[in-house]
């Protein structure tokens, strides 16, 4: 995978993780085309689509888009499974995740993208492994907040 982007039906960017070395200029460029193309398509299109050297492999979940470019070679299907796979994992974690919990979670979505996917590839399948760090870092933030506020 080159890169994930997930934006809403208004075209905003809410989190971008790139897999490959580009500029920022290129990065927003890429942005914002895909984006334009993506929401463009009619919703009983098909979910991949050839653009540039690349493919295209997106799919909505509520009012978030969930866009990867693959190389050529690559599985779509597979594809289609790791996005999946990351909104039921965001899902277990967020409980019914939406927009808003990516909008003021971000970190929590980001540490989630990278317990599940490393560098384009998948890390680890199993969600309860995925999820485990996460979830023992907010017991190690619940715990020192706790012991902060009862030193006052």
């Amino acid at each position: 995978m080159q890169f994930m982007l997930v934006f809403s039906r208004q075209g905003k960017l809410r989190l971008q993780k790139w897999y490959v070395p580009l500029s920022d200029k290129e990065k927003k460029k890429i942005t914002r085309e895909l984006v334009q193309t993506v929401l463009a398509r009619k919703p009983k299109r098909c979910n991949f689509l050839k653009w540039r050297d690349l493919k295209i492999v997106y799919k909505r979940y509520a009012s978030l888009y969930f866009c990867c470019a693959i190389e050529d070679q690559d599985n779509e299907l597979i594809t289609l499974e790791i996005i999946h796979r990351y909104v039921e994992l965001l899902d277990k974690y967020f409980g019914s995740v939406c927009e808003l919990d990516i909008i003021f979670n971000f970190e929590a979505a980001y540490f989630i993208l990278d317990e599940f996917l490393l560098g384009g590839e998948v890390q680890e399948t199993s969600k309860k492994n995925v999820l485990k760090p996460i979830e023992q870092a907010d017991l190690q933030k619940s715990r020192h907040e706790y012991f902060n506020a009862s030193v006052y």
